[in-house]
């Protein structure tokens, strides 16, 4: 599983992203604050004040570098042999008739330096999608320039077209400068709520448990 790469500090957060997403807390930024980002000129942060930097969406023959990619994150977290994806899974899953996710390139000078991967999901309560940001990673040799902050604006807008309620993601318990970040630009820890997950022996062992008696 890959992580939100927003690192330590206000600058590591957007500058210096590398912290994985992690399974502790959810952060949640509203459609308001895309709105606000939108309304601010986010596009100009790298198509004005910063034309090095272009953002783009992931196509087929980006399938490699994203790969790499998510190693590079995993390599960054300590945990490279937990990135076990291949270029087989990303094409079937990403760019098929149905993609389960889609990818934001970062481009720095015309080099690959970054990348955010998001999927939608849907709110019942809202009865609106929503924009769930599973990975975002800026390699450190571009890190501090803003890159991390400008993917994360991308999405915003992404959000705001789709009609998107929140742009939610999850972030290590332990990083309260990023926490600290969250909160200052709008989004919320949601307090109360645990990140559940079945995998492995313990799904397949669901699958095979007996089913209850229906009653006649």
């Amino acid at each position: 599983m890959g992580g939100l790469g927003l690192s330590e500090g206000t600058q590591a957060l957007f500058g210096q992203t590398g912290v994985k997403v992690g399974p502790r807390v959810f952060g949640i930024l509203l459609a308001a604050l895309a709105v606000q980002y939108v309304a601010d000129g986010a596009l100009g942060l790298w198509k004005g004040e910063d034309a090095m930097l272009s953002i783009r969406a992931a196509q087929r023959e980006d399938v490699p570098l994203i790969r790499q990619l998510v190693r590079e994150l995993a390599e960054y977290e300590r945990d490279p042999d937990a990135a076990v994806l291949t270029e087989a899974d990303l094409l079937r899953d990403g760019f098929g008739e149905t993609p389960c996710f889609h990818v934001r390139i970062a481009d720095w000078d015309g080099a690959p330096v970054g990348f955010a991967l998001y999927f939608f999901n849907y709110s019942t309560w809202q009865g609106r999608p929503g924009l769930y940001l599973e990975d975002l990673f800026v390699r450190p040799s571009h890190r501090g320039r803003g890159i991390g902050r400008a993917l994360l604006r991308d999405l915003a807008q992404v959000a705001v077209e789709r009609n998107c309620g929140r742009l939610a993601w999850q972030v290590l318990d332990w990083n309260e400068p990023s926490l600290g970040f969250y909160r200052s630009i709008g989004a919320r820890v949601l307090d109360g709520w645990l990140t559940m997950r079945l995998e492995g022996p313990a799904l397949q062992r669901l699958v095979l448990a007996d089913p209850p008696p229906v009653s006649k």
